[in-house]
């Protein structure tokens, strides 16, 4: 078995790591360098930077970023917001990113999957997925969970998979910012149906979600902010509870 992975996720505005809901409140929290240096010594096994400025100036200063982070980083990390073709792609990739992932320029352009997994490898592809259970079935969102599609999640995870997609990243909308848990039979449903890695996102809140999302999510790896950022749960103390239970980590 594959050892599990923990994820912290930054969000980046202006070159900063902030922290807020749907744009308001907005806290730094940190320089995004300094930052995914010292998870990297605390033991994280990957990073993810998600650029919420999405503007054209924003862009050259977050591939400058991320040309930094890969000076100061000694694992592997993944970028996405705003990667609309194939050139914003390669932008971040060779300023150093080790996998972009894109979410809903992929909705409205399932073909940049192809071209993005056809250009540098399906490793290279992360497919970001934000859904909402409502009505008895999942909902593709996009733009931040502002916008409902007519795209269902399990469908759209298998053919993100198809098309190329390494791996898929799931939020569960419902369970965002809860910090009541992970959405485990969704994510274990998601593990069943695809061959590739799934990692989950969205309601940590405690050490015992990471076993849950692990044990019964059936999940490869488990995506956090809050909780990393505030130090609620480091991550050290994190990797030691997961192997007093039985979970398979770095």
């Amino acid at each position: 078995m594959l050892a599990k992975r923990i994820i912290p996720c930054l969000d980046i505005r202006n070159g900063k790591t902030v922290k807020g809901i749907n744009f308001e409140n907005v806290v730094d929290v940190g320089d995004p360098v300094e930052l995914g240096a010292k998870y990297a010594r605390e033991g994280a096994d990957e990073l993810v930077y998600l650029d919420i400025t999405a503007t054209v100036e924003g862009r050259k200063l977050f591939a400058d970023l991320v040309r930094r982070i890969s000076e100061h980083l000694n694992i592997p990390f993944t970028v996405g917001g705003g990667i609309n073709q194939v050139e914003d792609a390669d932008i971040l990739l060779s300023a150093g990113a080790d996998k972009v992932s894109i979410n809903s320029s992929a909705v409205r352009d399932p073909g940049l999957i192809d071209r993005i997994a056809g250009g540098f490898g399906n490793q290279f592809v992360v497919v970001a997925i934000d859904a909402q259970f409502k009505n008895d079935g999942w909902t593709v969102f996009i733009n931040g969970g502002r916008i409902p599609t007519e795209k269902e999640l399990f469908s759209w995870a298998r053919e993100a998979q198809e098309r190329g997609a390494g791996e898929i990243l799931f939020t569960s909308m419902n369970h965002d910012g809860t910090k009541n848990g992970y959405a485990c039979e969704a994510l274990r449903d998601l593990s069943s149906l695809l061959s590739i890695p799934v990692i989950a996102s969205g309601g940590a809140g405690r050490k015992e979600h990471f076993v849950d999302v692990f044990d019964h999510g059936c999940a490869d790896a488990a995506l956090a902010a809050s909780i990393f950022h505030y130090n609620e749960i480091p991550i050290p103390e994190l990797k030691d509870y997961l192997k007093q239970n039985n979970i398979i980590v770095r």
